[in-house]
């Protein structure tokens, strides 16, 4: 279900939106939709204003707002099916279970002889740094007065499964394609070129003393 804004909410997006953000980034920033945005914004502005600021901004961003509503509606439609599919599916289970003789179903557990070993949950979703071969180029987001733009682990979704402590490690993220990043900019961020990958390995040390311990990918969390 699409997240409901407030009406302080909407007219943020509107004032953004008009100060050239992308539907991207208001995306993000207030953590729903593309489509809610898009919805809001046409209702607010009008679809004749809101597809006037889309041409103009269609030269910096790549926008496919049109599709967006319909992908949602194709996705909302295919959860429908999924769970009209598990209900059945709850229903012949509970049908059926009605009909097993319980002691025919018992299963005699024998209890288990072993002492475990209290060890702390080891970090296996990142990948070394010496072991990973990234792309020659990737691009990086900076403040415009080029100061590292550094996140912490927990501010990405993807990464929420990793235990309390390695959620406060504090990031960076490349992006291997300019577009992408671009997107994610706001006014106060530019992007930056880095057209020799090796230098991460390089400043390593020097990233380690500043509390940056891993770089962030689309796919991958790199630990340096």
């Amino acid at each position: 279900m699409a997240k409901r804004l407030t009406e302080k909410q909407k007219e943020e997006i509107k004032i953004d939106f008009l100060d050239n953000q992308s539907v991207e980034f208001l995306s993000e920033k207030f953590n729903c939709t593309k489509a809610t945005i898009i919805r809001n914004l046409k209702k607010s502005l009008g679809e004749i204003k809101y597809k006037e600021i889309i041409n103009r901004l269609d030269s910096i961003f790549d926008i496919e707002d049109e599709n967006l509503l319909e992908n949602e509606n194709q996705q909302t439609n295919e959860k429908n099916k999924i769970n009209k599919f598990d209900n059945n599916s709850i229903s012949i289970a509970r049908s059926n279970e009605d009909k097993i003789d319980p002691f025919e179903s018992f299963i005699e557990i024998t209890p288990l002889d072993h002492d475990f070993e209290d060890v702390s949950q080891k970090d296996i979703s990142s990948i070394p740094l010496s072991e990973i071969k990234l792309p020659n180029l990737v691009f990086l987001i900076v403040k415009k007065e080029i100061e590292l733009e550094t996140k912490y682990l927990k501010d990405y979704p993807e990464w929420q499964f990793l235990p309390q402590n390695d959620l406060k490690r504090k990031t960076i993220e490349i992006h291997f394609d300019f577009k992408t990043a671009k997107r994610m900019c706001n006014k106060d961020q530019k992007v930056i070129k880095v057209p020799n990958t090796d230098v991460f390995r390089i400043v390593a040390p020097i990233l380690i003393s500043r509390g940056i311990s891993r770089l962030v990918t689309a796919e991958n969390l790199i630990s340096i």
